[in-house]
């Protein structure tokens, strides 16, 4: 079996590849292990695919390269998708943040990436690579025993998160094979782990509020003001899952428990009345069980019998409590997968790999990791398309 490329992997940015090197003459061979195309697109937003977000700019996204996704970002646009969707006649709509999903199923968009594969393209699904050979061209053997070349070979294969879809580090391990360098991969946007110390907040599993998240340090660091969820586990939730990308094991998490309010606030209210109770006054900002247990961990009662000093000391600890997690719950429940491949290995223009050419790299598979909130997807299209318009 020839072909003009070989792309490992049916996800977002191989179906987008497959489409754009299609419909420019190419003729396309898509290898999937699964046995259909875009499972993790079909599960994503609840099954609508948040599919991707008004608000994409380099800034957005992780990776050792900052300024590595400027390019494909700058020339596939998310008006582009959008434009995408709306010729298919896709219903949608903007949830919150600039978040864009399908107001009917995720199954949608694949089926839309399907139809813009030509009679060019051809699939393999339920199909295991078992050997890359590379000697002038890419030469694949999948686990069937079957053999396809090709002068070019994508790997798209994402990252190890959510491996009950299938992922895995097949990209990782044939770009290690080539030569190529990984940034160390780990979890992202996932949740994190309390220890027996913060037993007290694991019993709040199911409460979540408003707050204001922070994790790692300068540069390398973020804040995110969404929801956090307590859970049986430790912490979840919007503002936990984007602040996951920036932690690092040993390292705190730093949450405003009431971004809202102003300085001095537990002064003013003492003020007002001093019988009132540190309990009840967390409770015009947080939930109930909340407000309990972070008075009850406190350990002041009524605001009268505490000195000014003492309840500005206490907002302060409202405003930064530390937590230090023990871990996350792995790739089994991460979204997708800080680092992989080096950006700088690939060409930003054209995702091909400098040192071996007609080896490409694209998506998840590359070191650059987006925010929650449709981000991901955007990079998958533009890494995607870049590379289409490159085969």
């Amino acid at each position: 079996m020839h072909y003009d490329a070989i792309i490992l992997g049916a996800g977002a940015a191989g179906l987008m590849a497959a489409g754009v090197a299609g419909q420019r003459g190419r003729r396309v061979l898509v290898v999937d292990g699964n046995d259909r195309p875009g499972r993790k697109i079909l599960i994503s937003g609840g099954g609508r695919c948040n599919f991707t977000n008004l608000h994409t700019a380099p800034d957005r996204y992780l990776s050792a390269n900052p300024h590595f996704a400027r390019s494909a970002l700058g020339r596939y646009l998310a008006a582009d998708f959008v434009a995408l969707v709306d010729r298919y006649g896709i219903a949608w709509h903007e949830k919150t943040l600039g978040q864009l999903f399908c107001d009917g199923s995720a199954r949608a968009i694949v089926d839309m990436l399907m139809a813009e594969c030509p009679e060019t393209v051809s699939f393999a699904f339920g199909a295991g690579v078992a050997d890359v050979e590379h000697d002038g061209g890419f030469r694949v053997t999948l686990a069937d025993g079957r053999v396809a070349e090709a002068p070019a070979v994508v790997l798209a294969t994402g990252g190890p998160s959510i491996p009950k879809l299938g992922a895995s580090d097949l990209s990782y391990r044939l770009a290690k094979r080539f030569g190529l360098k990984l940034v160390e991969p780990r979890p992202a946007l996932v949740p994190l782990t309390l220890g027996e110390d913060e037993a007290l907040f694991r019993s709040l599993s199911g409460v979540a509020a408003p707050v204001a998240a922070r994790a790692g340090t300068g540069a390398k660091g973020a804040a995110f003001r969404e929801a956090a969820l307590f859970t049986h586990r430790g912490l979840s939730g919007p503002a936990i899952l984007q602040v996951s990308s920036y932690w690092r094991h040993g390292e705190a998490v730093a949450i405003d428990f009431v971004p809202d309010a102003a300085p001095g606030w537990l002064v003013a209210a003492k003020r007002e009345g001093p019988r009132a109770t540190l309990r009840r006054q967390l409770g015009r900002h947080l939930p109930d069980r909340l407000a309990e247990a972070l008075a009850a961990r406190i350990g002041i009662g009524e605001l009268g019998g505490a000195a000014d000093r003492a309840l500005g000391e206490v907002e302060r600890r409202l405003s930064d409590w530390s937590f230090r997690p023990t871990g996350t719950e792995g790739y089994a429940k991460a979204e997708v997968t800080v680092g992989g491949i080096a950006t700088a290995e690939l060409s930003q223009r054209t995702m091909e790999a400098r040192q071996v050419p007609g080896l490409y790299a694209i998506g998840e598979a590359v070191d650059v990791t987006g925010w929650l909130g449709g981000y991901n997807f955007q990079w998958a299209w533009a890494s995607g398309w870049v590379a289409g318009q490159a085969l």
